[in-house]
Protein backbone atom coordinates (compact mmCIF):
# COMPACT_ATOMS: atom_id res chain seq x y z
CA UNK A 1 0.00 0.00 0.00
CA UNK A 2 1.50 3.41 -0.67
CA UNK A 3 2.05 5.60 1.57
CA UNK A 4 0.65 9.01 2.02
CA UNK A 5 3.24 11.61 2.14
CA UNK A 6 3.91 13.66 5.06
CA UNK A 7 1.74 17.00 5.13
CA UNK A 8 4.17 19.84 5.50
CA UNK A 9 3.85 23.57 7.36
CA UNK A 10 2.53 25.39 4.14
CA UNK A 11 -0.55 22.89 3.14
CA UNK A 12 -1.35 22.10 6.79
CA UNK A 13 -1.53 25.92 6.89
CA UNK A 14 -3.84 26.46 3.79
CA UNK A 15 -5.90 23.36 4.88
CA UNK A 16 -6.93 25.44 8.09
CA UNK A 17 -7.61 28.78 6.41
CA UNK A 18 -9.22 26.59 3.48
CA UNK A 19 -12.24 26.73 6.81
CA UNK A 20 -12.81 30.74 6.07
CA UNK A 21 -14.00 29.95 2.54
CA UNK A 22 -17.83 29.61 3.42
CA UNK A 23 -17.52 32.87 5.20
CA UNK A 24 -16.86 34.84 1.91
CA UNK A 25 -18.06 32.43 -0.50
CA UNK A 26 -22.14 33.81 -0.60
CA UNK A 27 -21.46 37.27 -1.37
CA UNK A 28 -18.62 36.97 -3.38
CA UNK A 29 -20.61 34.49 -5.76
CA UNK A 30 -23.75 36.66 -5.09
CA UNK A 31 -21.94 40.05 -6.63
CA UNK A 32 -20.15 37.93 -9.36
CA UNK A 33 -23.59 36.77 -10.32
CA UNK A 34 -24.95 40.20 -10.65
CA UNK A 35 -22.34 41.52 -13.07
CA UNK A 36 -22.55 38.23 -15.15
CA UNK A 37 -19.32 36.49 -14.25
CA UNK A 38 -21.12 33.00 -13.27
CA UNK A 39 -23.56 31.21 -14.92
CA UNK A 40 -27.04 32.33 -14.00
CA UNK A 41 -28.48 28.31 -12.86
CA UNK A 42 -25.26 26.44 -12.39
CA UNK A 43 -23.63 28.75 -9.26
CA UNK A 44 -24.10 26.86 -6.58
CA UNK A 45 -21.90 24.02 -8.06
CA UNK A 46 -19.10 25.98 -6.71
CA UNK A 47 -20.20 24.86 -3.48
CA UNK A 48 -20.27 21.42 -4.12
CA UNK A 49 -24.53 21.53 -5.11
CA UNK A 50 -26.52 20.78 -7.82
CA UNK A 51 -24.20 18.49 -9.41
CA UNK A 52 -25.00 16.59 -12.16
CA UNK A 53 -25.64 12.76 -12.23
CA UNK A 54 -22.69 10.86 -12.08
CA UNK A 55 -22.46 8.55 -14.84
CA UNK A 56 -22.11 4.86 -14.36
CA UNK A 57 -18.57 3.38 -14.51
CA UNK A 58 -14.85 4.35 -14.51
CA UNK A 59 -14.87 8.31 -14.28
CA UNK A 60 -11.72 9.88 -14.90
CA UNK A 61 -11.73 14.07 -13.71
CA UNK A 62 -9.94 16.73 -15.67
CA UNK A 63 -9.45 19.89 -14.54
CA UNK A 64 -8.29 23.01 -16.53
CA UNK A 65 -8.10 27.01 -15.74
CA UNK A 66 -10.28 28.12 -18.40
CA UNK A 67 -11.62 28.50 -22.28
CA UNK A 68 -8.20 27.62 -24.04
CA UNK A 69 -6.95 25.12 -21.87
CA UNK A 70 -10.41 23.46 -21.59
CA UNK A 71 -10.77 23.11 -25.52
CA UNK A 72 -7.28 21.40 -25.33
CA UNK A 73 -8.60 18.43 -23.14
CA UNK A 74 -10.66 17.12 -26.53
CA UNK A 75 -8.34 15.38 -28.33
CA UNK A 76 -6.61 13.77 -25.14
CA UNK A 77 -10.05 12.83 -24.38
CA UNK A 78 -10.90 11.55 -27.41
CA UNK A 79 -8.10 9.25 -27.15
CA UNK A 80 -8.69 7.92 -24.24
CA UNK A 81 -12.54 7.05 -25.02
CA UNK A 82 -11.40 4.97 -27.57
CA UNK A 83 -8.80 3.04 -26.19
CA UNK A 84 -11.42 2.37 -23.13
CA UNK A 85 -15.10 2.65 -24.01
CA UNK A 86 -16.26 1.77 -20.60
CA UNK A 87 -14.62 5.50 -19.25
CA UNK A 88 -16.55 8.56 -18.62
CA UNK A 89 -14.99 11.77 -18.33
CA UNK A 90 -15.64 14.76 -15.64
CA UNK A 91 -14.45 17.91 -17.09
CA UNK A 92 -14.07 20.80 -14.52
CA UNK A 93 -13.34 24.47 -15.16
CA UNK A 94 -14.25 27.88 -13.57
CA UNK A 95 -15.23 30.57 -15.88
CA UNK A 96 -18.66 30.64 -17.41
CA UNK A 97 -16.98 31.73 -20.99
CA UNK A 98 -15.23 27.92 -20.85
CA UNK A 99 -18.53 26.66 -19.84
CA UNK A 100 -20.39 27.84 -22.79
CA UNK A 101 -18.28 27.14 -25.50
CA UNK A 102 -17.33 23.70 -23.90
CA UNK A 103 -21.04 22.88 -24.77
CA UNK A 104 -20.70 23.46 -28.68
CA UNK A 105 -17.18 21.31 -28.29
CA UNK A 106 -18.17 18.94 -25.98
CA UNK A 107 -16.59 15.43 -26.76
CA UNK A 108 -19.01 11.90 -25.72
CA UNK A 109 -19.28 10.34 -22.77
CA UNK A 110 -18.30 13.86 -21.06
CA UNK A 111 -20.13 16.13 -18.82
CA UNK A 112 -18.71 19.52 -17.49
CA UNK A 113 -19.39 21.23 -13.94
CA UNK A 114 -17.61 24.12 -12.45
CA UNK A 115 -14.66 23.47 -10.31
CA UNK A 116 -15.51 23.81 -6.21
CA UNK A 117 -14.11 26.08 -4.08
CA UNK A 118 -11.47 24.95 -2.20
CA UNK A 119 -13.38 24.97 1.10
CA UNK A 120 -13.56 21.47 3.30
CA UNK A 121 -17.58 21.20 2.83
CA UNK A 122 -17.66 21.95 -0.84
CA UNK A 123 -14.55 19.57 -1.85
CA UNK A 124 -15.72 16.41 0.23
CA UNK A 125 -19.63 17.05 -1.45
CA UNK A 126 -18.21 16.98 -4.55
CA UNK A 127 -15.76 14.19 -4.14
CA UNK A 128 -18.80 11.97 -2.40
CA UNK A 129 -20.95 12.87 -5.47
CA UNK A 130 -18.71 11.99 -8.38
CA UNK A 131 -16.46 9.59 -6.67
CA UNK A 132 -13.39 9.65 -9.46
CA UNK A 133 -11.09 6.97 -10.33
CA UNK A 134 -8.69 9.24 -11.97
CA UNK A 135 -8.41 13.00 -11.18
CA UNK A 136 -5.55 14.87 -14.14
CA UNK A 137 -4.51 18.79 -13.46
CA UNK A 138 -4.36 20.33 -16.53
CA UNK A 139 -1.63 22.92 -17.24
CA UNK A 140 -1.03 25.05 -14.40
CA UNK A 141 -4.25 24.88 -11.83
CA UNK A 142 -4.01 22.72 -8.83
CA UNK A 143 -6.12 23.52 -5.71
CA UNK A 144 -3.88 22.43 -2.44
CA UNK A 145 -7.38 21.17 -0.75
CA UNK A 146 -8.89 19.29 -3.59
CA UNK A 147 -5.05 17.42 -4.02
CA UNK A 148 -5.01 16.50 -0.87
CA UNK A 149 -8.81 15.37 -0.01
CA UNK A 150 -8.08 12.91 -3.38
CA UNK A 151 -4.78 11.71 -2.37
CA UNK A 152 -6.37 11.11 1.15
CA UNK A 153 -9.39 9.11 -0.58
CA UNK A 154 -6.65 7.21 -2.67
CA UNK A 155 -7.69 8.98 -5.73
CA UNK A 156 -4.66 8.58 -8.58
CA UNK A 157 -3.90 12.22 -9.75
CA UNK A 158 -1.52 13.70 -12.86
CA UNK A 159 -0.77 16.69 -13.66
CA UNK A 160 -0.09 16.89 -17.79
CA UNK A 161 0.72 19.47 -20.62
CA UNK A 162 2.66 21.85 -17.16
CA UNK A 163 3.51 25.18 -18.09
CA UNK A 164 5.79 27.04 -16.04
CA UNK A 165 7.76 29.93 -17.09
CA UNK A 166 10.73 31.53 -15.17
CA UNK A 167 8.07 34.50 -14.18
CA UNK A 168 5.39 31.39 -12.79
CA UNK A 169 9.17 29.66 -11.10
CA UNK A 170 9.47 33.09 -9.53
CA UNK A 171 5.79 33.68 -7.90
CA UNK A 172 5.81 29.47 -6.88
CA UNK A 173 9.20 29.49 -5.18
CA UNK A 174 7.62 31.58 -2.94
CA UNK A 175 5.34 28.88 -1.31
CA UNK A 176 7.65 26.19 -2.86
CA UNK A 177 7.10 23.94 0.49
CA UNK A 178 3.57 23.50 -0.47
CA UNK A 179 4.22 22.83 -4.25
CA UNK A 180 6.56 20.26 -2.83
CA UNK A 181 3.42 18.43 -1.13
CA UNK A 182 1.25 18.38 -4.21
CA UNK A 183 3.63 17.62 -6.39
CA UNK A 184 4.35 14.41 -4.47
CA UNK A 185 0.90 13.45 -4.74
CA UNK A 186 1.45 13.54 -8.73
CA UNK A 187 1.57 10.04 -9.75
CA UNK A 188 2.32 11.21 -13.11
CA UNK A 189 3.71 15.01 -13.69
CA UNK A 190 4.24 16.02 -17.55
CA UNK A 191 5.43 19.16 -18.85
CA UNK A 192 5.00 20.89 -22.25
CA UNK A 193 8.86 21.79 -23.00
CA UNK A 194 12.01 21.47 -21.42
CA UNK A 195 11.99 25.09 -19.48
CA UNK A 196 8.63 24.12 -17.62
CA UNK A 197 10.23 20.57 -16.68
CA UNK A 198 13.27 22.46 -15.42
CA UNK A 199 11.15 25.08 -13.24
CA UNK A 200 9.25 21.48 -11.90
CA UNK A 201 12.41 19.93 -11.03
CA UNK A 202 13.20 22.90 -8.77
CA UNK A 203 10.36 22.37 -6.71
CA UNK A 204 10.22 18.88 -6.67
CA UNK A 205 8.19 17.45 -9.32
CA UNK A 206 9.82 14.71 -11.92
CA UNK A 207 8.19 16.07 -14.95
CA UNK A 208 8.69 14.20 -18.32
CA UNK A 209 8.08 16.23 -21.37
CA UNK A 210 5.14 15.47 -23.48
CA UNK A 211 4.35 18.79 -25.51
CA UNK A 212 0.94 20.67 -25.31
CA UNK A 213 -2.47 18.91 -25.49
CA UNK A 214 -3.89 21.38 -28.17
CA UNK A 215 -2.44 20.01 -31.50
CA UNK A 216 -4.07 16.74 -30.63
CA UNK A 217 -7.54 18.56 -30.09
CA UNK A 218 -9.62 17.80 -32.93
CA UNK A 219 -11.09 20.90 -35.09
CA UNK A 220 -12.74 23.87 -33.65
CA UNK A 221 -16.40 23.49 -34.57
CA UNK A 222 -18.95 25.82 -36.43
CA UNK A 223 -22.45 26.28 -36.69
CA UNK A 224 -22.79 25.39 -40.19
CA UNK A 225 -25.92 27.59 -41.13
CA UNK A 226 -23.88 30.40 -40.25
CA UNK A 227 -20.47 29.72 -41.86
CA UNK A 228 -22.68 28.89 -45.59
CA UNK A 229 -24.33 32.79 -44.67
CA UNK A 230 -21.07 33.92 -43.97
CA UNK A 231 -18.94 32.16 -46.89
CA UNK A 232 -21.87 33.39 -49.36
CA UNK A 233 -21.57 36.70 -48.32
CA UNK A 234 -17.87 36.55 -48.79
CA UNK A 235 -17.42 35.26 -51.92
CA UNK A 236 -14.30 35.04 -53.57
CA UNK A 237 -12.66 37.93 -51.58
CA UNK A 238 -9.29 37.74 -49.97
CA UNK A 239 -9.84 37.40 -46.43
CA UNK A 240 -7.64 37.19 -43.43
CA UNK A 241 -8.21 37.50 -39.62
CA UNK A 242 -6.31 38.54 -36.41
CA UNK A 243 -7.81 36.44 -33.84
CA UNK A 244 -8.15 36.28 -30.69
CA UNK A 245 -7.52 40.23 -30.59
CA UNK A 246 -6.28 42.29 -28.14
CA UNK A 247 -5.98 45.93 -28.78
CA UNK A 248 -2.17 46.06 -29.36
CA UNK A 249 -3.02 43.06 -32.10
CA UNK A 250 -5.89 45.40 -33.78
CA UNK A 251 -3.71 48.42 -33.97
CA UNK A 252 -1.40 46.11 -36.57
CA UNK A 253 -3.54 44.55 -38.10
CA UNK A 254 -5.99 47.91 -39.58
CA UNK A 255 -2.87 49.48 -40.35
CA UNK A 256 -1.60 46.39 -42.60
CA UNK A 257 -5.04 45.79 -43.53
CA UNK A 258 -4.55 49.95 -45.34
CA UNK A 259 -1.29 48.76 -46.89
CA UNK A 260 -3.08 45.37 -47.87
CA UNK A 261 -6.37 47.14 -49.60
CA UNK A 262 -3.87 49.44 -51.73
CA UNK A 263 -2.92 45.95 -53.68
CA UNK A 264 -5.72 44.05 -53.01
CA UNK A 265 -8.60 46.21 -53.08
CA UNK A 266 -11.57 43.70 -52.15
CA UNK A 267 -9.33 42.33 -49.07
CA UNK A 268 -11.47 41.69 -45.83
CA UNK A 269 -10.04 42.29 -42.62
CA UNK A 270 -12.09 39.62 -39.22
CA UNK A 271 -11.43 40.85 -36.36
CA UNK A 272 -12.27 38.31 -33.22
CA UNK A 273 -11.58 39.96 -29.79
CA UNK A 274 -11.17 38.03 -26.99
CA UNK A 275 -13.52 40.10 -24.85
CA UNK A 276 -16.48 40.56 -27.27
CA UNK A 277 -17.65 43.26 -24.85
CA UNK A 278 -14.56 45.61 -26.65
CA UNK A 279 -17.21 46.06 -29.65
CA UNK A 280 -17.72 49.49 -29.70
CA UNK A 281 -14.27 50.32 -28.74
CA UNK A 282 -13.03 48.35 -31.44
CA UNK A 283 -15.44 49.97 -34.18
CA UNK A 284 -14.09 53.27 -33.03
CA UNK A 285 -10.70 52.60 -34.17
CA UNK A 286 -11.28 51.31 -37.68
CA UNK A 287 -12.11 53.42 -40.62
CA UNK A 288 -15.98 53.23 -40.86
CA UNK A 289 -17.98 51.18 -38.14
CA UNK A 290 -17.98 47.59 -39.43
CA UNK A 291 -20.95 45.15 -39.58
CA UNK A 292 -20.85 42.49 -36.29
CA UNK A 293 -21.88 39.19 -35.89
CA UNK A 294 -23.49 40.13 -32.23
CA UNK A 295 -25.91 42.07 -34.43
CA UNK A 296 -26.77 39.65 -37.02
CA UNK A 297 -24.41 41.40 -40.03
CA UNK A 298 -22.65 39.67 -42.21
CA UNK A 299 -20.00 41.72 -44.12
CA UNK A 300 -20.96 43.70 -47.32
CA UNK A 301 -19.26 44.01 -50.58
CA UNK A 302 -17.73 47.16 -49.64
CA UNK A 303 -17.12 46.83 -45.85
CA UNK A 304 -13.23 46.42 -45.46
CA UNK A 305 -13.59 45.20 -41.75
CA UNK A 306 -16.15 42.22 -40.31
CA UNK A 307 -16.40 42.15 -36.23
CA UNK A 308 -17.10 38.96 -35.10
CA UNK A 309 -17.96 39.81 -31.43
CA UNK A 310 -19.33 36.43 -30.00
CA UNK A 311 -17.57 34.03 -28.02
CA UNK A 312 -16.66 30.47 -29.87
CA UNK A 313 -16.67 31.31 -33.40
CA UNK A 314 -13.13 31.14 -34.17
CA UNK A 315 -13.90 27.76 -35.78
CA UNK A 316 -16.23 29.69 -38.20
CA UNK A 317 -13.59 32.78 -38.78
CA UNK A 318 -10.39 30.06 -39.23
CA UNK A 319 -12.76 28.12 -42.00
CA UNK A 320 -13.08 31.24 -44.03
CA UNK A 321 -9.84 33.23 -43.35
CA UNK A 322 -6.54 32.31 -45.70
CA UNK A 323 -4.52 33.57 -42.94
CA UNK A 324 -4.88 34.69 -39.08
CA UNK A 325 -2.49 36.83 -37.29
CA UNK A 326 -2.84 34.87 -33.27
CA UNK A 327 -3.84 37.54 -31.31
CA UNK A 328 -1.81 38.39 -27.86
CA UNK A 329 1.55 38.39 -29.84
CA UNK A 330 1.93 42.23 -29.80
CA UNK A 331 1.62 42.86 -25.90
CA UNK A 332 1.67 41.47 -22.47
CA UNK A 333 -0.48 38.66 -23.23
CA UNK A 334 2.20 37.13 -24.46
CA UNK A 335 -0.11 34.51 -27.04
CA UNK A 336 -2.63 32.66 -27.69
CA UNK A 337 -3.06 28.88 -29.22
CA UNK A 338 -2.03 28.76 -32.72
CA UNK A 339 -2.68 25.46 -33.08
CA UNK A 340 -6.47 26.04 -33.71
CA UNK A 341 -6.18 27.80 -37.21
CA UNK A 342 -3.61 25.68 -38.50
CA UNK A 343 -5.29 22.71 -38.03
CA UNK A 344 -7.96 24.62 -39.98
CA UNK A 345 -6.05 25.30 -43.58
CA UNK A 346 -4.99 28.66 -41.96
CA UNK A 347 -1.67 30.32 -42.60
CA UNK A 348 -0.68 31.47 -39.32
CA UNK A 349 1.08 34.72 -38.39
CA UNK A 350 2.31 36.23 -35.14
CA UNK A 351 3.86 38.98 -33.74
CA UNK A 352 7.09 38.84 -31.25
CA UNK A 353 5.28 38.38 -27.81
CA UNK A 354 4.90 34.44 -27.40
CA UNK A 355 5.86 33.56 -23.92
CA UNK A 356 2.47 31.64 -23.21
CA UNK A 357 3.06 29.46 -26.19
CA UNK A 358 7.08 29.44 -26.52
CA UNK A 359 7.32 25.91 -27.88
CA UNK A 360 4.51 26.14 -29.80
CA UNK A 361 5.32 28.82 -32.11
CA UNK A 362 8.83 27.44 -32.63
CA UNK A 363 7.76 24.66 -33.72
CA UNK A 364 5.72 26.05 -36.10
CA UNK A 365 7.97 28.54 -37.36
CA UNK A 366 10.78 25.90 -37.48
CA UNK A 367 8.82 23.95 -39.96
CA UNK A 368 7.70 26.38 -41.81
CA UNK A 369 3.87 26.20 -40.82
CA UNK A 370 3.99 30.04 -39.13
CA UNK A 371 5.39 32.98 -39.77
CA UNK A 372 7.32 35.68 -37.59
CA UNK A 373 5.98 39.79 -38.05
CA UNK A 374 6.99 42.54 -35.86
CA UNK A 375 4.75 45.17 -37.74
CA UNK A 376 2.05 46.17 -40.11
CA UNK A 377 4.42 46.36 -42.86
CA UNK A 378 5.93 43.15 -42.28
CA UNK A 379 1.93 41.71 -42.38
CA UNK A 380 1.05 42.98 -45.81
CA UNK A 381 4.14 41.99 -47.16
CA UNK A 382 3.82 38.15 -45.54
CA UNK A 383 -0.04 38.03 -46.53
CA UNK A 384 0.65 38.35 -50.31
CA UNK A 385 3.49 35.68 -50.20
CA UNK A 386 2.45 31.76 -50.77
CA UNK A 387 0.07 31.20 -47.87
CA UNK A 388 -1.44 27.92 -48.77
CA UNK A 389 1.84 26.05 -48.95
CA UNK A 390 2.61 27.76 -45.40
CA UNK A 391 -0.89 26.43 -44.67
CA UNK A 392 0.04 23.10 -45.94
CA UNK A 393 3.01 23.06 -43.55
CA UNK A 394 1.25 24.32 -40.69
CA UNK A 395 -1.47 21.33 -41.01
CA UNK A 396 1.29 18.76 -41.62
CA UNK A 397 3.31 20.08 -37.93
CA UNK A 398 0.24 19.91 -36.32
CA UNK A 399 -0.30 16.35 -37.22
CA UNK A 400 3.43 15.27 -36.69
CA UNK A 401 2.67 17.68 -33.00
CA UNK A 402 -0.66 15.74 -31.76
CA UNK A 403 1.27 12.56 -31.76
CA UNK A 404 2.84 12.80 -28.31
CA UNK A 405 -0.78 12.69 -27.13
CA UNK A 406 -1.32 9.29 -27.73
CA UNK A 407 1.18 8.28 -25.22
CA UNK A 408 0.20 10.47 -22.91
CA UNK A 409 -3.33 8.87 -23.48
CA UNK A 410 -1.94 5.46 -22.39
CA UNK A 411 0.24 6.40 -19.77
CA UNK A 412 -2.60 7.85 -17.92
CA UNK A 413 -4.74 4.92 -18.43
CA UNK A 414 -2.22 2.80 -16.10
CA UNK A 415 -3.09 4.69 -13.89
CA UNK A 416 -7.11 4.47 -14.11
CA UNK A 417 -8.36 1.26 -11.33
CA UNK A 418 -9.28 -2.02 -13.73
CA UNK A 419 -13.19 -2.04 -13.82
Amino acid sequence: MTMMPKTGLALRAYLAASHLIPLVAGPVLARRRKRGKEHATRWMEKQGRGLAPRAHGRLVWINAVGLGEILSLRGLIARMADAAPDLHFLVTSTTAASARVFAAQMPPRTIHQFLPLDAPAYRRRFLDHFQPDLCIWAEQDLWPGLVYEADKRGIAQAMVAARMNAGSLARHTRAAGLYRDLYARMALVTAQDADSASHLAALGARAQVTGSLKPAAPPLECDAGALRDLQAAIGSRFVWAVAPSHPADEAAALAAHLALRAQVRDALLIIAPRHPDRRDAISAACPAPPPCKSQAALPGKGDPVWLCDTLGDLGLVYRCARAVLIGGTFDATEGHNPWEAGQLGCAVLHGPRTGNFKADFAALDGAGGAVAVSGADNIASALRGDLAMQAAKAKQNVQDAGRATDQLAHALLALVKAP
